[in-house]
C-alpha cells in the first residue's frame, strides 16, 4: 500500500471516529482538523458511504451519523473509561504537543464508542477534576476509582473519616468535585454532617459504601464552587 493510500485510509478512519464522537460535523470542520481541501473531505464522505457507513446530510448543517449506527466498539467499562479520561488530565500537563495530541485522538475513540449517557459521566468527570503534579508518589489511597462513579452517577456515599487528631466519624456526603495536591487527591463534597461543602482527603477515608440513593446535582461548575468558597 501506497503511504498516500495508507494517509488517506487513517483519515477515513479518523473522520469515522469524529462522527462518532460529536452528533454533527462541518466539511469546513472536518478540512481544517485534518489539513486537507474541502473537496478531499467531500471525496472521502462519498469514499465512506459507498463503503456502507450510513451518513446523513443536514442542508446548510453538516454531516450526521444515523441514528444507532455504531463502529464495531471497543467495550470499556465506566470505571476503565474514567480512568482514561483522568489519565486526560494528566497527559494535558506535558510540554509536548504532539503527545497531546495523540492521546487526544486517543480519548476522542474512546468517546466515540460510548453510549451517550457515558459520554456525560465522561465529559461531567473531565469538568469536576483539576489535577496538579503529585511529588508524592507514594500509594496511599485506594478508593478514586469509586468516588469517580459516584461522583458521575450522583450517589450518596457514606465514608468513615479520620480528621487531623485521629478522630474518626461517620459522614454522609455528596461528591462534587476531584482535586489533586503536590501531595494526595481531594475530594470536595457537600457534607451532610456539616451542611456545607467540605474537602476530603483521599487517604483519611478508612472506608466507604456508595448509596443506591442519589442526591440532586448541584448546579454550579467547578470554577463557581471556586469562586464561592475562596
Amino acid at each position: 500500500m501506497k503511504d498516500n493510500d495508507t494517509s488517506r485510509l487513517s483519515r477515513l478512519t479518523a473522520i469515522l471516529t469524529q462522527l462518532q464522537t460529536k452528533r454533527l460535523l462541518t466539511a469546513t470542520e472536518l478540512s481544517n482538523k485534518f489539513a486537507v481541501s474541502i473537496r478531499t473531505i467531500y471525496r472521502d464522505i462519498k469514499a465512506l458511504e459507498e463503503a456502507g457507513v450510513p451518513i446523513l446530510t443536514e442542508e446548510g448543517k453538516g454531516y450526521t451519523l444515523m441514528e444507532g449506527y455504531k463502529i464495531p466498539p471497543i467495550r470499556f467499562t465506566e470505571s476503565q473509561a474514567n480512568a482514561l479520561i483522568l489519565a486526560e488530565q494528566l497527559v494535558l500537563k506535558n510540554k509536548d504537543t504532539s503527545f497531546i495530541k495523540n492521546y487526544s485522538e486517543a480519548i476522542d475513540k474512546i468517546k466515540a464508542v460510548l453510549r451517550p449517557s457515558e459520554k456525560d459521566k465522561a465529559n461531567l468527570l473531565a469538568a469536576r477534576t483539576q489535577f496538579e503534579q503529585i511529588i508524592n508518589l507514594e500509594r496511599n489511597s485506594n478508593n478514586l476509582s469509586e468516588l469517580q462513579f459516584a461522583l458521575t452517577n450522583f450517589l450518596l456515599t457514606n465514608i468513615q473519616y479520620s480528621d487531623e487528631s485521629n478522630q474518626t466519624t461517620s459522614r454522609l456526603i455528596e461528591p462534587f468535585a476531584l482535586l489533586s495536591t503536590q501531595e494526595n487527591w481531594l475530594m470536595v463534597a457537600w457534607c451532610r454532617l456539616r451542611k456545607d461543602f467540605r474537602y476530603f482527603r483521599l487517604d483519611r477515608i478508612k472506608s466507604l459504601e456508595i448509596k443506591t440513593e442519589k442526591f440532586t446535582p448541584h448546579k454550579m461548575t467547578l470554577q463557581d464552587f471556586f469562586d464561592k468558597h475562596p
